[in-house]
């Protein structure tokens, strides 16, 4: 979709230009606040000759140019016929600020709707909302937003799309957000955020892409759009509402989006190393973050230098709460340290500069460049309240030591940020001159060391070693139905996981000839896709070695199973060799209606029951992404050989992940979900064992 017209027009109509206060007045505020000189930009009101003191034409048919954009700021009823004049006169983009329309959940407003898309598609016209607060262009200076902010420069390279026009005007108030455009997307019915997303990717103006959403309805172009900025290296920062049921209900409520699932949404956001913060501290605070930087450092290992051994102390602690990596000052660092540190300081990371060095620019400057060319180092943080009234002249020389090192660096500086240890208000001043040499104030740790693990897990996210697809669907839902053990096991022998030897037998006699014929025992299960857990009807029976006791476990199972599932149909009794012990593991698919299957690994037993220990990735993986997902379970290091034990055959444990996954994205229309459980991991060479599986699928 080519919003061109709709967010850099050549002329704008504002329809129902206004003094009062509301959408038509305060529209007109901002094109007069920020766009005085501008001569293409037309005011419409019929029972008006002047808004403002600037002409106001009666129609838009009277506007002396063809127009590009039409502001509609007049009621739902209007709005249809407005955009038909509109047409006429060029108009290839709407703002919408009218309500009364999907978000109702009334007939009547999905009505109004559905004619609003309609027309639209028939006009070629790109719609903004409807029910939405508009968008500021800041790289052309276009203001078509219906909110009052304080009047301030606010230029920079931060993309916001927003379907709360309140939050957009939350992240316009803080003092140090930096926007290319900011886009209020309301119901994002005509444009979605997709298309939104896609135009800011592609935009060489926006550096960072900041999102509020509450639902996805294009998965594929937003997989697509994900897809492109990593590629670019150009970072998704989401602030996506549904994470809990009130959240989702709300959320649906208030746009008609679906939440989707959530965990496979984070998986989604994982696989294309976008970020995902929880509230809109976060969103603004990472997004201007990675906007101000000149780019990413180049390791995830920080180095920490502070005024006071309490504020050392907190960097430390908060830092290890969130998993930052403190890397040793290498010898050399140490040495040139302490030739600047008073004598009862100790150099270390995070570092205890004391309050001396802050009051001299240079030996600041020495020590800040010091620390950022240590090897070990991929960025320094710099521990700092700024007030906003300075008493202590600290920061004046602390500001000249690091533009020092900022300009003597040039390209070749390591990223800085500043972390003060209160949320006091900040020193504009300051904080203008540090973001002008690319150093971010960031708030107080227990947010500040949140968002730089997020940096860091973008620091060491591998864009060519992902898969660049996900096994989307194209239909689900529906009854379902499920497989039986026996034929779960059989579809994914097919797609190359490991399945021991196993047979179905219609009669003791038989079950009896096959142990003879064997030399280990033997699991006998009944085989019925009717009975998921054939344990609870005294379906399963354990290690039967010899013909006798083959004989009599066949029976005994068939009896437990006619009196307690009398009306199930059996296939027989499934035998299976005794498999081993091993480290227990659960492997699993569920198949999201929006984003298609999604894998589940962790390790089983009480891990997966008492600390939910798992991880969740798109299908389909790969093995290096399978071993990610390995590394990222907290139990990883029982995988792999801990306090002396044998290590696990983690390459089969790869290789397994990475066939059912190629299984589910096969069968990304029909199945429904998929467990292995438990998954036996032997040690290295010794491969994996298929103990139980279950799959079930959607009727054709």
């Amino acid at each position: 979709m080519d919003l061109t017209k709709l967010l850099k027009p050549r002329t704008i109509a504002v329809v129902g230009a206004s003094e009062k206060e509301g959408f038509g007045g305060d529209v007109c505020r901002n094109i007069l606040s920020y766009m005085k000189e501008s001569d293409n930009v037309y005011f419409v009101n019929p029972r008006r000759d002047k808004v403002f003191g600037r002409p106001c034409f009666p129609s838009v048919s009277h506007v002396p140019d063809m127009v590009d954009l039409m502001i509609v700021c007049t009621p739902q009823k209007t709005v249809i016929p407005l955009l038909e004049e509109g047409a006429k006169k060029g108009c290839g983009g709407a703002v919408i600020f009218a309500s009364g329309y999907g978000e109702t959940g009334t007939p009547e407003g999905k009505k109004n709707e559905k004619e609003l898309l309609e027309k639209a598609k028939e006009l070629d016209i790109a719609v903004m909302g409807p029910n939405c607060a508009g968008y500021v262009n800041y790289v052309d200076n276009i203001q078509a937003f219906a909110f009052i902010s304080e009047k301030r420069e606010r230029k920079g390279n931060i993309g916001v799309v927003s379907q709360s026009g309140q939050l957009c005007l939350s992240m316009m108030d803080c003092p140090s957000m930096r926007f290319s455009y900011n886009i209020s997307a309301g119901n994002a019915k005509g444009v979605q955020m997709e298309d939104y997303m896609e135009f800011l990717a592609e935009d060489e103006d926006t550096k960072v892409i900041s999102l509020y959403i509450e639902g996805v309805k294009n998965a594929e172009k937003f997989v697509d759009v994900l897809n492109k900025a990593a590629a670019k290296k150009k970072p998704v920062v989401v602030l996506k509402a549904g994470r809990s049921s009130k959240g989702q209900a709300i959320a649906a409520s208030h746009t008609g989006s679906l939440s989707g699932s959530d965990a496979a949404f984070d998986a989604l956001l994982k696989k294309f190393g976008a970020v995902r913060v929880e509230d809109l501290e976060e969103l603004t605070a990472m997004s201007l973050l990675l906007s101000t930087i000149p780019g990413l450092p180049g390791k995830a290992d920080f180095a920490s230098m502070n005024l006071s051994g309490g504020e050392t102390a907190i960097c430390a602690d908060v830092g290890y709460l969130n998993g930052i990596s403190y890397p040793d000052f290498t010898e050399e660092t140490l040495r040139a340290l302490k030739e600047l540190l008073p004598g009862y300081a100790t150099p270390n990371n995070p570092l205890d500069m004391t309050a001396s060095l802050s009051y001299d620019a240079d030996l600041y400057a020495k020590a800040l460049e010091t620390v950022m060319d240590d090897p070990n180092v991929g960025m320094v943080l710099i521990g700092y309240t700024l007030l906003y009234e300075i008493a202590d002249p600290a920061i004046h020389y602390m500001y000249e030591g690091i533009r020092k090192v900022v300009q003597k660096k040039g390209a070749q500086c390591k990223p800085i940020a500043v972390i003060p240890f209160a949320e006091n208000t900040r020193n504009p001043e300051y904080q203008q001159k540090l973001f002008e040499i690319g150093v971010p104030v960031l708030p107080p740790p227990v947010y500040a060391f949140k968002m730089l693990k997020k940096l860091s897990e973008l620091v060491t996210y591998d864009y060519a070693a992902a898969s660049h697809t996900i096994a989307l669907p194209e239909k689900s839902g529906g009854r379902t139905y499920a497989l039986s053990e026996h034929e779960s096991k059989m579809e994914l022998k097919a797609f190359g996981v490991s399945i021991p030897e196993e047979k179905i037998v219609t009669s003791p006699e038989e079950a009896a000839e096959m142990a003879r014929a064997a030399q280990g025992a033997f699991a006998m299960k009944i085989e019925s896709a009717d009975i998921l857990h054939k344990s609870d009807v005294g379906g399963v029976m354990l290690n039967v070695s010899g013909g006798s006791e083959a004989y009599e476990a066949y029976g005994r199972i068939l009896e437990n199973v006619r009196k307690n599932c009398p009306d199930a149909r059996v296939n027989g009794v499934l035998m299976v060799p005794m498999l081993k012990a091993g480290t227990e593991m659960i492997l699993g698919v569920n198949n999201d209606p929006q984003f298609g299957p999604v894998i589940m690994v962790g390790m089983g037993g009480v891990f997966v029951e008492l600390f939910k220990d798992v991880a969740v990735y798109p299908a389909p993986v790969n093995k290096k992404e399978a071993l990610e997902l390995l590394r990222s379970l907290k139990s990883w290091r029982l995988l792999n050989g801990y306090r002396g034990q044998k290590k696990c055959d983690i390459n089969a444990l790869c290789e397994t992940i990475v066939s059912v996954s190629k299984f589910a994205a096969a069968n990304k229309n029909t199945l429904k979900e998929l467990d292995i459980n438990p998954l036996f991991v032997y040690p290295e060479g010794e491969g994996v064992g298929v103990a139980d599986s279950l799959i079930v699928k959607y009727k054709e």
